[in-house]
């Protein structure tokens, strides 16, 4: 138990009419009990009890941050540099990365912790990473990265997803994905239906009747466009209802919501909100991406992920969330105050300083203590100039100083 003090917290906009000029902010002691936050006092009040203190120096705290898309089993972080080797299609790609990754002089485990390492010190409180599952390497890539995120069970938390990366139905591995389920992963994964397994219906069936028997959830990856990733996501929406697991299902990437008319993606973001599904979007550059604002305004759960860093698919990507969450903003065109401040919920899980009416809605006395101290003026700031982190705090414990 100890106070966390001098943290400077937002507490609504700074208004010119109806205009917002400026983000408020004041600073508080936090009293930090059994890994949440127990009291929020002004920083004018005198402390007059004998426990620890910890001075955050007048920084911005936040939120800590949620990563929802990466993998894990994948990065060459921590290995030599290495170029990315052509390919033509998915599926020579899929054949470059399974010969690689042997070849490495550093385990899967020690890459791993690489990039936890790297994701703690910017910030980043829970995982959400892919493993992926073939019958070459079975279930040892799973195994090496429960391994690593053993290791980082007092920094972060985590979700696994078993990922069969080559295809569910084209490499028969229901199997594999079945007992990766059994040991741990609460996810199941999938690649592109119809162009990877060459069967909508089948694989997304067989995605959904693992879920359910595993009692898990799905994440499924969609590179396919236009009409061809709608047909497959409205599928995906109408199995989800069929097997009640509303609020278990996330479609990753869903390039196809970004090629569709905005009167189609209204349509589209209802079927999604109906079926409690969510968005996970990487805000690539170069290449049509859901409409966020559009689909979050309709009720939609929509998260950020980095996906790749610095792996066989791309030498790009270095891990910070916040600096993704920017490209984001940027990319949408979201420069003013509150439209910043508020894209910070997209690596957050939803959670942000202040609420629709520019009060101050984050922390309340019960809130987990996850959060991270930031060298900025306020979101707005933190989001648009990817702001320096100081310290990373998870369950109350200081994980990174």
């Amino acid at each position: 138990m100890y106070w966390l003090t001098n943290a400077r917290l937002e507490t609504g906009y700074e208004m010119d009419d109806e205009t917002i000029i400026g983000t408020k902010t004041a600073n508080f002691h936090l009293l930090i009990k059994d890994e949440v936050i127990a009291k929020i006092v002004p920083a004018t009040e005198r402390l007059t009890d004998n426990l620890p203190q910890k001075d955050a120096k007048n920084l911005l705290v936040l939120p800590s941050f949620v990563e929802k898309h990466c993998h894990l089993d994948k990065t060459l972080l921590g290995d030599d540099w290495r170029a990315i080797t052509p390919a033509k299609d998915i599926f020579q790609r899929f054949e470059v990365e399974k010969t690689a990754l042997p070849t490495l002089r550093t385990t899967t485990q020690e890459r791993a912790e690489t990039l936890l390492t790297r994701y703690s010190q910017y910030g980043v409180t829970h995982v959400r990473t892919h493993v992926d599952i073939y019958p070459e390497v079975g279930l040892k890539n799973l195994e090496q990265v429960q391994k690593a995120l053993q290791t980082f069970d007092k920094r972060l938390s985590n979700e696994i997803v078993a990922f069969p990366q080559h295809g569910l139905l084209r490499t028969e591995a229901k199997q594999l994905v079945r007992e990766a389920l059994r040991q741990g992963a609460g996810l199941v994964g999938g690649v592109d239906p119809a162009m990877v397994d060459g069967d909508i219906e089948r694989s997304l069936q067989q995605m959904v009747e693992l879920a359910v028997e595993g009692n898990a959830g799905i994440d499924l990856h969609l590179h396919d466009a236009d009409q061809l990733g709608i047909f497959t996501i409205k599928r995906l929406a109408e199995l989800t209802v069929e097997a009640d697991l509303q609020g278990k299902v996330a479609v990753s990437h869903a390039f196809a919501l970004g090629d569709i008319s905005s009167a189609q993606a209204e349509g589209m973001a209802d079927i999604l909100a109906k079926a409690g599904m969510t968005i996970i979007t990487s805000a690539p550059i170069g290449r049509n991406f859901p409409p966020v604002g559009l689909l979050h305004k309709k009720g939609v759960n929509v998260a950020v992920g980095c996906d790749n860093i610095f792996d066989s698919w791309s030498p790009f990507g270095n891990g910070d969330i916040l600096e993704r969450a920017g490209r984001l903003a940027q990319l949408s065109r979201w420069s003013h105050e509150r439209a910043l401040a508020e894209t910070l919920q997209f690596i957050t899980g939803g959670i942000k300083p202040l609420d629709n009416k520019g009060q101050q809605a984050w922390p309340k006395i019960g809130d987990l203590a996850n959060m991270v101290l930031v060298e900025a003026s306020c979101s707005a700031e933190a989001i648009a100039r990817t702001s320096q982190r100081m310290t990373t705090i998870y369950k109350g414990n200081i994980v990174t100083d």
